[in-house]
């Protein structure tokens, strides 16, 4: 299968671009949807001293390369996209990029009906196979929503949160009437 990575990626950096540090944010200074603490341990992890993110790194080729190389490793490998299904693979990507990859396989789970341990291993890619991927792109969305909807955060970020989930799911659905 064809990985939709890049696709998945740009899309994603549609509503994760540019640098904040809202007080009402639990995840602090971010930079195109990758945190400084996620940015710290991404450069522990190679070695590499650490750096301040700043709104000025976004035209930096290292920074765009690294911040490539942690969407890959941290969202997209870590919930086995490459293993799912065109569209399927967007729709929990950007669920796992927004609130975290534990809770994107959770609700994938929940959705496919087999036990939510949090990742997505042989049981759950096999639940995948048997499943409509319209019909999980539309339950995964729609629980997604429900989730922030109950965050307390949401007066302040609800309105960019609502329409990035409908966005995610008009696209993850086209997609998988492309890949289907």
């Amino acid at each position: 299968m064809e990985s939709s990575f890049l696709i998945a990626h740009a899309n994603v950096l549609r509503y994760e671009g540019g640098y904040s540090n809202h007080p009402d944010d639990p995840g602090g200074v971010t930079l195109e949807g990758v945190t400084q603490a996620v940015y710290d341990d991404f450069r522990d992890r190679k070695g590499l001293p650490r750096k301040a993110l700043s709104a000025s790194m976004r035209t930096s080729a290292d920074w765009i390369a690294e911040q490539r190389d942690i969407y890959r490793a941290r969202y997209w490998d870590a919930l086995a996209c490459d293993e799912l299904p065109a569209g399927v693979d967007f729709a929990v990507f950007d669920y796992g990029v927004n609130s975290g990859i534990s809770r994107a396989a959770k609700v994938l789970q929940r959705v496919l009906g087999v036990a939510d341990d949090g990742t997505i291993g042989p049981l759950t890619l096999a639940a995948v196979k048997r499943a409509a991927p319209t019909l999980i792109i539309i339950a995964l969305c729609d629980e997604r929503l429900r989730f922030l909807r109950s965050l307390r955060t949401w007066r302040v970020f609800g309105k960019g949160w609502g329409r990035r989930v409908a966005d995610v799911k008009e696209a993850a659905l086209a997609m998988a009437q492309q890949g289907g």
